[in-house]
């Protein structure tokens, strides 16, 4: 009886010794199948085009296939959805973007998920900075002319947008409250059409991601007034920002990073980062995206965490004091 006693225990204590180190492999194995790396948006956005970027390139590091998925509908809610009920073991995962993961948190009453304990953030790969872009015919060349047009023409500017909440609706709002002006929001389903009545003259102006805005710029259909960064753009070095302009403060940016799950191994994160990191600082995919008007980011998990609340902040500011709602 003593001797099995002493086998039985060799056996457990092997046993216990074995668990942790399969568990180790397992991770270490990661990934062994394919990923589904689900975008909010339609094909050809910036967000679509910095994810198949990035799924390419880890399906070349990895070895397994990366399956871009475009879960488009419902400001992004759809997608995220998706994602965080996933299974949290780092074969799904979300090209995250302002909309989705920051201002639906305070725009909608009620959502499927929570921007910050839904997600287990792995790294914010961009930020792609919004230009204020004007019909030509607008008599205003800078924001501070433009702000004077609207005082002395109260209600008679429009600013377009892809639509209520939007970030391109709430930088407006902003600018609205911030220099205490009278202009009129004109929502679209999307930056397409907004774009395409701007550059028409059916509405004065709006803000768009300089992704979308570079184009028309450059053919001279649209005319850029100001960036909302803290500095200029290296695609629009003339371009002066609104603080440069007398807008003290005023800040606005798209941006897009990669979150799992909530509850997805802390190893499988780390694994992640540590590639994405690499894949970012690649010359042919900076030059890209670049090339884009975006500023690659590709910052630690804990940093886009903490970017991520600071955005829910700001956004829900701008919703809260604009009254915006997702109906209009």
């Amino acid at each position: 009886m003593n001797r099995r006693k002493v086998v039985l225990g060799i056996c457990g204590a092997a046993g216990a010794l074995w668990l942790p180190r399969s568990s180790a492999l397992a991770q270490q194995a990661f990934p062994s199948r394919s990923i589904r790396f689900v975008i909010p948006y339609p094909p050809g956005g910036a967000s679509d085009v910095t994810a198949r970027l990035l799924a390419q390139k880890l399906n070349e590091a990895w070895g397994q296939p990366v399956v871009v998925e475009n879960r488009p509908g419902a400001n992004g809610i759809i997608a995220c959805e998706a994602v965080a009920k996933a299974a949290p073991d780092g074969y799904t995962v979300l090209m995250g973007n302002v909309g989705p993961n920051a201002i639906n948190q305070t725009l909608y009453r009620t959502l499927p998920y929570d921007c910050v304990t839904s997600f287990a953030p792995i790294t914010l790969t961009t930020i792609v900075p919004i230009v204020l872009v004007a019909n030509p015919g607008l008599e205003a060349r800078g924001v501070q002319e433009l702000i004077a047009l609207a005082r002395r023409q109260p209600g008679q500017i429009t600013f377009a947008s892809a639509g209520p909440g939007s970030s391109n609706h709430l930088t407006g709002e902003m600018l609205k409250l911030r220099a205490g002006i009278n202009i009129q929001h004109v929502p679209y389903r999307g930056d397409g059409p907004a774009m395409t009545d701007v550059i028409a003259g059916r509405i004065s102006m709006m803000f768009a991601t300089i992704i979308a805005a570079m184009p028309h710029i450059r053919s001279s259909a649209l005319r850029p007034l100001g960036i909302a960064t803290a500095h200029r753009s290296a695609a629009l070095p003339d371009l002066p920002t609104f603080i440069e302009q007398g807008m003290t403060g005023f800040e606005a940016a798209s941006w897009g990073g990669v979150l799992a799950p909530a509850g997805t191994p802390e190893p499988i994160i780390r694994h992640y980062h540590a590639e994405l990191g690499r894949i970012l600082a690649m010359p042919d995919v900076r030059e890209k995206l670049a090339g884009l008007g975006a500023e690659v980011v590709g910052n630690s998990p804990e940093e886009f965490a903490a970017y991520i609340r600071s955005e829910i902040d700001k956004w829900g500011q701008a919703v809260r004091a604009s009254g915006a709602t997702p109906e209009g």
